[in-house]
């Protein structure tokens, strides 16, 4: 009997310290980190990978302190069922919420999706406005993919010139997308006259 009592002494000494080891607290992002994960594209499966301990946290950052990198996050875990119940509608409200402060992350996910029509009714006119508000707030993705809409000759013509600026003066470590740019930039370029063109590289939007 005192063999036994001594046994279950032993284990509830070691089991707490193993508990704690396997689930060993995870920090909250910062918002700078949160902001690299989203660039990275790479946030939903760092939520993964920290076990989903952190989903409180996140909400309350997005609901309660209503910070746009939180609510961009929340968005796209309710967006795609990460961790928690999959609910598109709230999800794209909670991205759109992170859009309308300005997050340039958010406005070009919001573009895309109008764009391809994901979670929404294809809606070009409605892709282009989000797109653009990104690609003046520097996001390159946004800046790309909205070349690849003008240089199919859509939008308008009066956009072009400042979109080319915005491109031309992008910077990118990355030799892909850096002949990606060049491309579209030439391809751009023949939708305006020359003085237009020559114009756009000097002026920095």
């Amino acid at each position: 009997m005192l063999r036994n009592s001594l046994l279950i002494g032993c284990l509830l000494l070691v089991m707490p310290s193993a508990f704690s080891e396997n689930l060993s607290a995870v920090q909250i992002y910062s918002d700078n980190q949160l902001l690299d994960l989203i660039h990275k594209n790479k946030h939903l499966q760092q939520v993964r990978k920290d076990k989903c301990q952190l989903v409180q946290d996140i909400q309350a950052r997005a609901v309660k302190a209503k910070m746009p990198s939180y609510q961009y996050l929340w968005g796209d875990m309710l967006s795609y069922g990460v961790c928690v119940k999959k609910n598109i509608p709230l999800g794209m409200h909670y991205i759109e919420l992170a859009a309308n402060q300005g997050l340039a992350e958010g406005l070009e996910q919001l573009g895309r999706y109008y764009q391809l029509g994901k979670f929404v009714q294809a809606d070009l006119t409605t892709a282009i406005r989000y797109l653009k508000q990104a690609a003046a707030l520097n996001n390159l993705k946004a800046q790309i993919r909205l070349a690849e809409i003008y240089t199919k000759g859509l939008g308008s013509p009066l956009d072009y010139p400042m979109l080319y600026s915005q491109l031309h003066h992008s910077i990118t470590d990355n030799k892909h997308t850096h002949a990606k740019i060049k491309g579209l930039l030439a391809k751009l370029a023949t939708k305006m006259p020359a003085q237009v063109v020559e114009q756009a590289k000097k002026t920095l939007y």
